[in-house]
């Protein structure tokens, strides 16, 4: 574990964990959440013999609590920041929710690093709001009224999210898990309220459609069709269209936390893309 300061004097926390010389996987998570949110993944893939590396956003987590910057191109350069610090240039880029659409822009807004697949879990791209191009995304009175919530009563607003929609608990005949809950709460309060507000604008209203065409190389979009956060319709089938190499992976019933609720089965997959 580790801090890295930015170009424009922000503390980044990271975790570096494995052997040097192992291949490295670096992992993107979601809002409002920290690099926490990748336990499940990082213990796996360490086991397997690979390098594996996460940071916490600005303003999540264990980094700085900075009022500004929170947007996708500095998100990008944020993770540059890391990758230079580290050295770890040519990694698998993995990214869940927001972290998707922060593995997109930086692919697109750092080619200095070699990139040689990338994946998108329950992603925001291309674009989570409706507009006159976008009608099948979600009106923006919906992410209006989280960030009133964030202002409102955030402890109260990070209790409901894992305990409902998120994980999918409010489904009948769920298996819910107390423990994800608290941990995903635990996470969201340990970071700025500032961040996660402006954060909501940041994940919602960026329009990824033109970075998605530029990438290339192979990209797995993986995303459950009972996504209550991010709708399934209108961003990993999308997403795969305009990705020149995307690869569509769609898991019937899943939730938006699949990574969590489901390790065992995204890990699997994950290794098998990586290893391909």
């Amino acid at each position: 574990m580790g801090v890295v300061t930015t170009r424009d004097g922000v503390e980044i926390f990271f975790k570096d964990w494995g052997p040097r010389n192992a291949p490295v996987i670096f992992f993107h998570h979601g809002w409002p959440l920290s690099s926490d949110d990748w336990d499940a993944q990082m213990l796996f893939f360490v086991q397997h013999g690979y390098r594996v590396v996460a940071h916490d956003r600005r303003g999540h987590g264990r980094s700085a609590q900075v009022w500004d910057g929170h947007d996708m191109d500095h998100y990008a350069d944020d993770v540059a920041a890391v990758v230079q610090h580290l050295g770890v240039t040519g990694a698998v880029h993995v990214g869940h929710s927001t972290g998707g659409g922060e593995v997109v822009r930086y692919l697109v807004r750092h080619r200095e690093d070699a990139v040689p697949k990338a994946v998108l879990i329950a992603a925001v791209p291309p674009l989570m709001v409706k507009t006159e191009q976008n009608p099948g995304g979600l009106p923006k009175a919906t992410f209006d009224e989280f960030q009133a919530q964030v202002r409102a009563n955030r402890a109260q607003f990070y209790h409901e999210i894992p305990s409902g929609p998120f994980y999918g608990f409010n489904r009948p005949g769920a298996t819910i898990s107390q423990g994800l809950i608290l941990n995903w709460w635990r996470q969201g309060m340990m970071g700025c309220a500032q961040a996660h507000h402006d954060g909501i604008v940041a994940f919602s209203q960026t329009d990824f459609t033109d970075d998605l065409k530029q990438i290339t190389i192979p990209v797995l979009v993986m995303h459950g069709d009972d996504d209550q956060i991010v709708p399934y319709e209108n961003s990993a089938p999308l997403s795969a269209k305009l990705l020149p190499n995307g690869i569509l992976k769609t898991y019937p019933g899943l939730p938006h936390g699949m990574p969590s609720t489901h390790a065992e089965i995204i890990n699997a997959d994950l290794l098998a893309f990586v290893k391909s």
